[in-house]
């Protein structure tokens, strides 16, 4: 497969690109997953079907253009200062109250109260006179008309009622002009705007929750950044890795030309693990098919790492950033126990690219050119029950649904050089590798 004209049109994402989006992906798929269970989101949540609702916003509209004066509380307020500003009614409570009205009511209950109807006793006699003259007195006509009356009757209800605090809540509520910001209401929905513009909230509205459903079914499994100085404290061991305790796995084969160097050409320089082949002869054990193992001159050194005493895992994805130069081959594997199934994520030859998965001594894979393997590319596995998919960055290049393996299997990365290559010292280096269930 050449991706060559993939690679110029756009159909392969650049790879710093491919991290950035997947880098920005996840952060906003956790920062989503954050704010999804905040008490804030609960509340705004919930604020939002209260503000939102028609009862709400009719009540809100009532009580912004209801006017003062088609309030029940105007009209009774209104009837009583009528009659609490009535000169007539003061008038009655006046009198009701005036020492006359006593004196007279007095007499009035007296068998002499007959005498005011004599002329002649009322002329002959001072308090007859004076009694006389305030029985005929406005004043009295005043309290006769309105003593008992339905006008005082309601004068004295009203007067009752408006001193209520009741009333007077209710009254200077529907009198205040502003009297949609002394509610409770108002103050749910000012929450509710205070929510609304919460940067969290702002994004979770705003966000497109399924653009994670990808990323929500995957779990990290392991990660390595490549922080580490030295083998002893990493997830990785040098050397082949065999079911045998008894077969060592610090060799070479003898139709190589490097000597694997016990993990001295592994390094981690700024989080970049580094597997070198250098130009420098020693003697190291080699594997030879049908002498066993013997002892070697080799011209090169490089080496391998795995995980196989570390981590092992069947299905998944299995990913790597990484990039490779020199006359070399270079590998990022899988393995098991046995010699196979063994799945080859990414193999240069030091002409191109190829990968898939040997098992049961047929290897079914493809052949990639059109990409510069010295550039960072993101080799992908992705492994599951039904098939075996190969990516290179966002592109898919190959997959198969023959001999998928159903044993855990362990990560290797090596480097080395065929008896048909010329050889040169080069390097292996991976920026970062990350396993997930899925």
């Amino acid at each position: 497969m050449n991706l060559f004209w993939k690679k110029l049109f756009g159909k392969i994402t650049p790879t710093a690109k491919l991290e950035r989006n997947e880098s920005e992906l996840i952060t906003a798929m956790h920062r989503y997953a954050e704010v999804e269970k905040s008490v804030e989101l609960t509340e705004y949540k919930k604020l939002f079907h209260i503000v939102k609702s028609a009862k709400f916003q009719e009540n809100k509209k009532i009580l912004q253009n209801r006017k003062y004066k088609d309030t029940e509380e105007y009209q009774i307020h209104k009837k009583y200062l009528k009659w609490e500003n009535s000169i007539a009614v003061q008038t009655y409570y006046k009198t009701l109250e005036s020492e006359e009205l006593k004196q007279y009511l007095a007499f009035k209950a007296t068998p002499e109260f007959e005498n005011l109807g004599d002329k002649k006793l009322v002329a002959a006699s001072d308090k007859l006179t004076k009694l006389k003259h305030f029985e005929h007195s406005k004043a009295y006509k005043t309290y006769v008309r309105f003593h008992e009356s339905f006008i005082i009757n309601e004068y004295e209800k009203l007067k009752t009622k408006i001193n209520t605090p009741e009333f007077q809540k209710a009254n200077e509520f529907w009198g205040n002009t502003k009297r949609w910001h002394t509610t409770p209401e108002y103050v749910h929905e000012q929450r509710f705007y205070e929510l609304a513009k919460n940067p969290d909230i702002v994004f979770f509205e705003n966000e497109k929750p399924e653009r994670f459903e990808k990323y929500r079914k995957l779990t990290l499994t392991f990660n390595d950044e490549f922080e580490w100085n030295t083998l002893d404290n990493s997830h990785w061991n040098f050397g082949f890795h065999y079911k045998s305790n008894k077969i060592v796995g610090n060799h070479s084969f003898a139709n190589e030309k490097q000597a694997n160097h016990s993990g001295q050409n592994v390094s981690v320089e700024e989080g970049i693990l580094k597997v070198a082949t250098k130009h420098e002869k020693v003697v190291a054990p080699a594997w030879h098919t049908t002498k066993g193992f013997i002892e070697k001159e080799f011209d090169f050194t490089s080496d391998i790492v795995q995980t196989a005493e570390k981590f092992r895992q069947a299905s998944g994805i299995f990913r790597a950033k990484l990039r490779c130069k020199g006359n070399v081959q270079h590998a990022f594997w899988l393995g098991a126990d046995e010699k196979l199934p063994n799945i080859k994520i990414f193999h240069y030859n030091g002409k191109y690219i190829t990968l898939g998965n040997a098992n049961k001594d047929l290897y079914d894979g493809v052949k990639i050119t059109g990409i510069n393997p010295s550039e960072f590319f993101i080799y992908t596995l992705v492994w599951n029950k039904k098939e075996l998919i190969w990516m290179i960055n966002d592109l898919e290049v190959y997959r198969t649904a023959s001999n998928i393996p159903k044993e855990a299997m362990y990560m290797a990365f090596n480097s080395f050089i065929s008896e048909q290559q010329h050889g040169s010292a080069g390097s292996l280096e991976v920026d970062w590798v990350r396993v997930y269930t899925n």
